[in-house]
């Protein structure tokens, strides 16, 4: 009866926090998201980045 009972967890702190103190410290992983796109309100093209380890996202206008 008991074969279909998985024992649970908790992550550990190191596990649950890794790679987010060096985004806290500014030093993010930047990956380009869209290669080219046309942003109508500045009338230029854009590029979006967004940060691998914690989903943050800048544009750069070129």
């Amino acid at each position: 009866m008991n074969d279909n009972i998985l024992p649970f967890k908790r992550p550990s702190a190191k596990d649950k926090h890794k790679g987010k103190t060096l985004c806290r410290s500014g030093f993010h992983k930047w990956q380009v998201v869209t290669e080219r796109k046309f942003d109508v309100k500045q009338g230029k093209l854009v590029t979006q980045y967004r940060c691998a380890r914690c989903d943050m996202e800048k544009t750069r206008s070129l």
